[in-house]
């Protein structure tokens, strides 16, 4: 969902495989895109059924009834064609035929936006650790890579198609066996992104990029205008395009705030947009007073919010390129 939504769980809800009740009023790209944007095609492919149904809420009302236009998944629900045996070879097989699928109806249909999932690396690595079981897993993950970016460059080749390819990871290893993660050490947290993009921004070359900017990144791909109370609660950055300022904080002092962040581009203000409450999250919009406007390069702003009492604040800094947010709790 991090990846889906750019933002963190805090705002989504969903924490783990086992959360039943995602926040659907933080939009997915494919919600975004479609409600933009109906004639575009959207596609998944999935070991698991629950990321369509569940993840992106396909069909429910309360995730804005989106449909995909290819879907090919739950494979795991097939027992006849994938046998569930011990040594769990049955995944790989599945991420062959999700390979398959993708590099087929890619090759084919060119869809606008897909998401794919692949899953037998982290199979591997829960049941043989740091290994050389792990290592081939990812040899044969790079292989299944190299098929679809086949299919993709077929289509830049002979449809003149500008496309954006970008592999990720949900979550790192823990330290001791590799096998265990959703703790909080630096290499369960740790992520990467690859992309066949070479005009990346200052902010992927030189920061560390997280999950929650590719959903950005994708938007402004596409063209995709986000909606206000959307971009006022993503917590994620383009990594392609011009980018303002990254890395908001703000810590309180009494009736003081103060609000801090790393300008990347010297052009233009910053407006300090705050808000008191938090009706977003159950589908309704929250009012935001404009407080401070003020160069980019002093990142670094003071505000004086004795006329806005309250026990929590949204912050949100509007630059020129992009928007950032912080949530602060009064102790």
């Amino acid at each position: 969902m991090n990846l889906l939504t750019g933002t963190w769980y805090n705002k989504h809800n969903v924490f783990n495989n086992n959360s039943t009740h995602p926040n659907y009023h933080y939009r997915n790209i494919f919600r975004l895109l479609k409600e933009e944007q109906p004639d575009k095609k959207i596609a998944i492919f999935s070991q698991w059924i629950i990321n369509r149904v569940k993840l992106v809420g396909e069909g429910l009302p309360e995730a804005g009834n989106i449909m995909f236009d290819y879907k090919f998944d739950g494979y795991d629900l097939d027992e006849v064609a994938y046998p569930h045996d011990p040594e769990e070879i049955y995944i790989y097989n599945i991420d062959r035929r999700v390979t398959h699928e993708t590099s087929k109806c890619v090759k084919k249909n060119g869809p606008d936006l897909s998401w794919v999932y692949l899953d037998n690396t982290d199979a591997i690595g829960h049941r043989f650790g740091d290994s050389e079981q792990l290592i081939q897993s990812v040899v044969n993950f790079d292989n299944e890579v190299g098929q679809i970016w086949a299919a993709i460059k077929y289509r830049i080749k002979y449809y003149k198609e500008d496309w954006l390819f970008i592999i990720t990871t949900d979550h790192g290893r823990d330290s001791i066996t590799g096998k265990n993660h959703g703790k909080q050490s630096m290499r369960e947290r740790a992520t990467w992104i690859v992309t066949n993009i070479n005009q990346t921004n200052s902010y992927f070359r030189d920061f560390e990029p997280a999950i929650v900017d590719i959903l950005p990144t994708i938007a402004r791909f596409v063209n995709l205008t986000v909606p206000l109370e959307t971009q006022r609660e993503l917590d994620g950055v383009p990594l392609i395009g011009k980018v303002s300022l990254i890395k908001p904080d703000a810590s309180l002092n009494g009736d003081t705030l103060r609000v801090q962040w790393k300008a990347l581009d010297s052009t233009g203000n910053v407006k300090v947009w705050l808000s008191t409450t938090n009706l977003y999250k159950n589908g309704m919009t929250d009012d935001y007073k404009l407080v401070k406007t003020i160069q980019i390069d002093k990142e670094e702003a003071i505000i004086d919010i004795k006329p806005y009492v309250s026990k929590f604040y949204k912050i949100v800094l509007e630059g020129q390129y992009n928007m950032v947010n912080k949530w602060v709790f009064r102790p």
